[in-house]
């Protein structure tokens, strides 16, 4: 996987700021990753981490959760992009774009599916109807791999490279906030979650997000280990 942290430790900030109107309350949340190093030259990518916000207080209204089309793109042995959140019951396109062929799976907690041996030009669509992630794999070569978060509301966001995510139009009251970030533990990502009040106060939660593992073991299918890559028998 593509984490590397150099140990270093990474605090987490989200931000509130609050804006009026006539009928209601909105407030853009802004999640802020800065490095525990002092030197810059130290610090690291701060990409590719999910936050969310989960609505506690039944009054407020999220409105509804719209489903998306999105595409998982193979191309050059690798997916673009690497890392998905959509609302739940969203689809995901998965067009092979590769002069070879590819079989995408996934065998997790999340949406569990295998979409076959297919060459290049075709596609293939999967509904992730089930909130979770789901770890996206291909059978064929182990470097492949890639995210697919999907949530149960319309408050979430990816990291940019300096580490920021935009929550926009958030109503006030009680969320939990849930943050998801690459190689770390089932435990570690439950600890993670908190309680935030979305007000009009500037800073909403601190979390410190732990040093992670920077690969995740897998094996194909079938619960075997990959063939050696130079002896791929769909390499055309």
């Amino acid at each position: 996987m593509r984490f590397n942290w150099a140990g270093r430790t990474m605090v987490l900030a989200v931000l509130g700021l609050a804006t009026l109107s006539t009928w209601a309350q909105s407030v853009s949340v802004v999640v802020k990753l800065t490095s525990a190093a002092t030197d810059k030259k130290t610090r690291t990518d701060q990409r590719d981490v999910v936050a969310w916000l989960t609505p506690v207080d039944k009054r407020i209204d999220a409105g509804e959760l719209k489903p998306a089309k999105a595409r998982l793109i193979q191309k050059d042995k690798q997916f673009h992009p690497h890392l998905l959140i959509l609302p739940a019951g969203s689809s995901v396109e998965f067009p092979n774009e590769d002069p070879i062929f590819h079989n995408v799976f996934s065998l997790f907690n999340g949406k569990r599916f295998d979409l076959g041996l297919y060459e290049a030009g075709e596609s293939r669509t999967v509904r992730f109807d089930r909130v979770g992630v789901s770890y996206i794999f291909c059978n064929i070569h182990p470097q492949m791999s890639a995210v697919i978060v999907t949530v149960d509301t319309p408050y979430y966001g990816i990291s940019s490279p300096e580490g920021a995510i935009n929550l926009a139009k958030v109503p006030s009251g009680e969320y939990e906030l849930h943050v998801f970030a690459e190689g770390l533990s089932s435990e570690a990502q439950r600890a993670l979650v908190r309680r935030v009040s979305v007000a009009s106060s500037d800073v909403i939660a601190n979390v410190t997000l732990p040093e992670r593992e920077t690969k995740l073991s897998h094996k194909n299918k079938y619960g075997r280990d990959y063939d050696p890559v130079n002896t791929d028998p769909y390499e055309k």
